[in-house]
Formats: C-alpha cells, sequence, structure tokens
C-alpha cells in the first residue's frame, strides 16, 4: 500500500515508518518538525543523538535499499498543500501521529493551551475535510490515548470505546443503545484526544469515512527490530519533565543517580504498550479496516496496567536508586484503579511484550550511554495544571541548591 505517515518525523511516527517500509509498503512521512522546535523552546534534546529527517530517510535506504519519502507540511495550517498531495498522491491509507503529544506541555501556560488546540483539532479536521472534498477512500488510523477515558475509581472494565447503556423512554421502557465512552480528559491535550473522538464519530457517520482510533496507553522502550539496524535509524528518546514517559524517565533517573521523581502518592494506576508492540498493533490496524460506511472502529492499545509507586519501587530494587516523593503538578485523584479490555488486538494475532528486566536493563544501557546529553535541570516535572499548583512544586528533588542564610 501507498501510506501517508502524518508526524513520521516522532517518537511513535518514525519506528511506525520504518516497520512499515520494511514490511514493503510505500511510505510517504509528512510532518512540520514541530517536534524538534519544541525541543529548541524548551532548551532540552532528545537522549539520544537524532539526524535530520533527511539524513535518516537516506541511511534507511542505504541500508534497506527502500524509499521513504518525506513532505514538509504543516497539517494544522498548509490545509490547501496538504489537500494537493492527498489529490496527487491519493494514498491507500493514512496515519495520524501529527498531533503535540505531551499533557505537561500543554499544561505549561496559556501560549501552550492555545497552541495544541490549535494544532490538535486544525490537522485532524484538515485531514478529515480533505479527505471528503477529494472523495478519497483512505484508511485513516489515528494514535488516540487511553487519557479520553480518564482514571475513574468505579471499578469496572473501560471497554473498547462504545458502552453499552439503557436509556429509559417517556412510556418507562428500557431501550439499549451503544454510546461513545463518556470523555473525561484531565488535560488540554487529552482533551483535544477528546475533540478528535467527535470528527472522526461525525465524519464516520455523514461522509462514510473508514477510521480507525487507537487509544494508546504509555509508551515504554527505545528499540524496535529497525531501529537498532544503523547508528543513525535510532530512535528519540525523552527525559524531560514535560516529554518523557513515566517509565523511560525512571530508568534514566536510575542510570544517572537521579531520585526516582514520584508526584503525589503514586498511586495512580495506568496502561502501558513496549514500542514495539505499538508499531505491531499499527500494522495489525493498518490490515483490518472497518468497512465503509460502518462507525469507528476503536481499539485499546495498551498490554499491561501498573501503579506507578510500584514501577518506582521496581526500578529502586533492580538499580538501587532512591525513590524522591514529591507534590503532584497534575490536578488528579490520589489513587486510582483501571481495568482495561483489550481482546481485539489479541484476536488480531498480537503476543504482547511485557516488563521485563532484559528490556529494563537495556534502556538502561542506552541512558548511560548517553548520559553526557542529560541536562540535570530539565528532569524535574514542574508544568503545573493549576496557579494553586504550581506554588507547590519541587523544582529541586536533588536538593543541591543553594540555601539562604537567615
Amino acid at each position: 500500500m501507498k501510506i501517508a505517515v502524518m508526524g513520521g518525523d516522532g517518537f511513535i511516527g518514525w519506528p511506525t515508518s520504518l516497520h512499515l517500509s520494511d514490511t514493503g509498503h510505500d511510505v510517504h512521512i509528512l510532518d512540520n518538525l514541530s517536534r524538534r522546535w519544541i525541543d529548541t523552546e524548551l532548551g532540552v534534546q532528545s537522549l539520544t543523538p537524532m539526524d535530520s529527517i533527511q539524513e535518516r530517510t537516506r541511511i534507511w535506504h542505504a541500508e534497506t535499499g527502500r524509499r521513504i519519502h518525506f513532505n514538509l507540511i504543516d497539517l494544522a495550517k498548509d490545509y490547501e498543500l496538504l489537500k494537493k498531495w492527498l489529490a496527487e498522491n491519493r494514498p491507500d491509507a493514512i496515519i495520524h501521529f501529527a498531533e503535540q503529544r505531551a499533557a505537561p506541555y500543554s499544561m505549561k501556560s496559556d501560549r501552550h493551551k492555545n497552541y495544541t488546540v490549535n494544532n490538535n483539532v486544525n490537522a485532524t479536521h484538515n485531514l478529515l475535510n480533505a479527505l471528503v472534498e477529494l472523495q478519497l477512500d483512505a484508511h485513516l488510523i489515528h494514535l488516540g490515548t487511553m487519557g479520553v477515558y480518564g482514571y475513574s475509581t468505579v471499578g469496572a472494565a473501560i471497554p473498547e470505546g462504545y458502552l453499552p447503556v439503557g436509556i429509559q423512554t417517556a412510556n418507562g421502557e428500557t431501550v439499549s443503545q451503544e454510546i461513545l465512552y463518556p470523555s473525561n480528559p484531565g488535560s488540554i491535550y487529552h482533551m483535544t484526544k477528546c475533540l478528535d473522538q467527535l470528527l472522526f464519530h461525525f465524519y464516520a457517520k455523514n461522509d462514510g469515512l473508514r477510521i480507525t482510533d487507537l487509544h494508546q496507553g504509555i509508551v515504554w522502550g527505545t528499540h524496535t527490530e529497525q531501529t537498532c539496524r544503523h547508528p543513525q535509524l535510532i530512535n528519540r528518546f525523552d527525559y524531560d519533565g514535560d516529554y518523557g514517559t513515566v517509565l523511560n524517565r525512571f530508568l534514566i533517573q536510575a542510570a544517572i543517580g537521579y531520585p526516582l521523581t514520584v508526584h503525589g502518592t503514586g498511586g495512580q494506576t495506568r496502561a502501558f504498550i513496549h514500542i514495539q508492540d505499538s508499531v505491531r498493533c499499527i500494522e495489525l490496524a493498518l490490515n483490518n479496516p472497518p468497512a465503509r460506511g460502518a462507525r469507528v472502529e476503536i481499539f485499546n492499545q495498551m498490554t499491561e496496567t501498573h501503579r506507578v509507586r510500584d514501577l518506582a519501587e521496581m526500578i529502586a530494587k533492580l538499580s538501587g536508586a532512591e525513590i524522591a516523593w514529591l507534590p503532584n503538578p497534575r490536578k488528579e485523584a490520589p489513587e486510582n484503579e483501571l481495568i482495561v479490555k483489550n481482546e481485539k488486538f489479541r484476536s488480531l494475532g498480537l503476543d504482547p511484550i511485557t516488563l521485563q528486566a532484559g528490556l529494563l536493563s537495556e534502556i538502561v544501557d542506552v541512558a548511560k550511554k548517553f548520559a553526557y546529553r542529560v541536562d540535570r535541570s530539565r528532569v524535574p516535572a514542574v508544568s503545573a495544571w493549576t496557579k494553586d499548583i504550581a506554588a507547590t512544586i519541587n523544582r529541586d528533588p536533588e536538593g543541591k541548591r543553594l540555601k539562604s542564610v537567615s
């Protein structure tokens, strides 16, 4: 298939592009390279040294003989350019990663909130709008988040997208319906993914677009089979308080002798998936598209759940690292349960990679190799959800700042 990977220069987009190219697909990346500009804005860099997208694709061609094409297009701003590219290339499938992906970044300030809404919602709508205008019957696969469900404590298993409900009619009868599981976003970033859901629901119903929405858990790991083939194909790896995911951050902190930063009680239960499984799930979704006119297909793209404090304690035992218990910059329940259904991917043949000491050690080894690139001042999570919470943030978990003498 000819596949357009929107946001193919990113943390999941790049290994997905390599994986699909390796399986024989004709891959075209469309990206505005905004994630690289955000690194510049934040004054932080990927732990792993990344070449330009042009150099990355050149190395891939040299190693495999396969070409990945790159197009500099901003989906949120360049609607006519996007539409022109789609009209000329008419891909069979589109994988949509082209959104600002970090909840903490989306909550840094009013400017970051506006940017996240404008970028994410406009990118999604521009893409849907162009597909309808061009009458392009491409299967659209979107990388969403488990965060659209929120993190409730009701104890019931979260279904894959749709919730059966009984509604009482005016004459007292109860009728059954399936509705989108009620959204409960915990940040502006998660809120944009909830808006994506509604856009998908409308365009599938109104225009018959074929859409798969993947509600993904927190991604951990560094390598996929393809990124291991050459040092310059390595994936980006974020450790900072805005973009670093919790398990990867713990492993980097352990590698550099930094306290494992647990915010609040650590009782937040989250869903996780290894990066190799993430790209495999996208391929499975690609090969199992919904029929035209069907409702949006929704998968819960996760393989296991863990409490944050349990992860910290596990890493501390493996590495001897200390745990720092810090105020929570997020506005969330201190403890939650999370039971998630994920039978769809398992029924399609996914054999999940679960947390293993070997894979965790692999990440620590990568962190140690590139530890010289770490700016320790960027490790703390300091983006607060409200102004009141901001006043409580611990910006110095290591306790290294000079104290004033009274």
